[in-house]
């Protein structure tokens, strides 16, 4: 099924970039003929940002085809992370477009020339906004269904298009009325635009490479996952790395009995990989083990009193894998304190004294965790 759903995601991004890419040059073509007959530098450089536009597209197919290669010595967990170096690859193509057309664009109002624009002129520029606004929407939905970034990347660049295209259909209309002819600082615009883009797409694309926080909402829904199943009364420091879109590995803590013995976990550990593999392809290399006090009635009052002291400090997060070893009588837990605090320190040792006057024959061991 998941090698069926990866083809299924291949064909579809390849098929969508195989229609941006006729579209786009088609539209080059109209664009350019139109431009130089009419000798508007706006008009030309809305060509040139088309056929970045179309090579975009082809090394979207080519780094998708990459991407859903198998895995192989050299890269035994993929090779998915060539979508964001192709996401990168696309900005550059770009930023490179947008900075040709603000050279251009600044010659010419350096050195203006005479424009002439016609009811063809008008009729290309009109419906290569439809043109525009349709396959930008269409190639975006499809790249957010298939979370495809380099989609989403084209589709947002192309409905970026149609409204840069629609600035050059209204300074040509103006020229028509009025002969006040300010294309060529429309062409500024229309690369000041282009070099934003560019650089947005670039750093997106750095973000996913360096490691950016993972979407809360996917997180909630895995340790919802591992919640429902039985014996686990928590799921805690979910860490996920990304090896492309959609492919996940990652490990996390769960909260268990401390009755279960380790002939119990073992089989535990491998379901709870199993379903969250299944539901929410996400391999988890890792699970770590929170014991928790079952066996003391008492221990569940202090576990309730210390967690309203802790949670009871303006910046703490959670509470969590907290246990009391009668023997040695010793308290550990684990906190998470905001990043946006800045006292954390003051807060960490506030808590520690508090909890420390409170049960002064106990060794009390926090840890702090980190916020991901």
């Amino acid at each position: 099924m998941k090698k069926n759903n990866e083809e299924k995601r291949e064909n579809i991004i390849i098929k969508t970039s195989i229609i941006g890419i006729l579209v786009n040059i088609l539209l080059v073509i109209f664009k350019a003929t139109v431009g130089l007959l009419s000798n508007s530098i706006a008009i030309i450089l809305d060509a040139v940002n088309n056929l970045s536009d179309a090579l975009s597209s082809i090394v979207t197919i080519i780094a998708t085809k990459i991407a859903d290669s198998e895995p192989d010595k050299k890269h035994p967990l993929g090779h998915g992370r060539v979508e964001y170096l192709s996401a990168m690859i696309v900005a550059g193509i770009i930023f490179y477009a947008g900075i040709t057309s603000l050279i251009e664009s600044i010659k010419k109002i350096i050195n203006p020339e005479k424009v002439e624009y016609s009811k063809i002129t008008l009729l290309v520029l009109l419906v290569s906004i439809i043109l525009k606004l349709v396959l930008g929407k269409y190639v975006k939905t499809k790249g957010e269904n298939f979370n495809s970034p380099s989609l989403v990347a084209s589709g947002s660049d192309a409905m970026s298009d149609a409204i840069l295209s629609l600035s050059v259909l209204l300074s040509a209309i103006l020229f028509i009325f009025t002969k006040i002819n300010i294309e060529a600082y429309v062409g500024v615009l229309i690369s000041i635009f282009i070099i934003k883009a560019g650089l947005e797409i670039f750093m997106d694309a750095v973000n996913e490479i360096l490691g950016k926080r993972v979407d809360k909402d996917i997180k909630s829904k895995i340790k919802k996952t591992i919640c429902e199943i039985e014996n686990v009364h928590g799921a805690y420091d979910l860490v996920l790395h990304n090896y492309g879109p959609d492919k996940y590995i990652g490990s996390v803590h769960i909260e268990i009995p401390d009755s279960m013995t380790a002939e119990e976990i073992d089989p535990l550990e491998r379901h709870i990989t199993d379903v969250v593999l299944a539901k929410h392809n996400v391999y988890l290399s890792g699970i770590t083990i929170y014991s928790m006090n079952t066996r003391n009635e008492e221990f569940k009052k202090i576990h309730s009193d210390i967690m309203k002291t802790v949670m009871s400090n303006e910046g703490v997060l959670e509470f969590h894998g907290f246990y009391i070893e009668e023997k040695n009588k010793s308290i550990r837990f684990d906190i998470i304190i905001d990043y946006s605090v800045k006292n954390r320190e003051e807060i960490y040792n506030k808590i520690l004294n508090d909890v420390k006057s409170k049960y002064p024959d106990y060794t009390i061991n926090i840890k702090v965790d980190i916020d991901i």
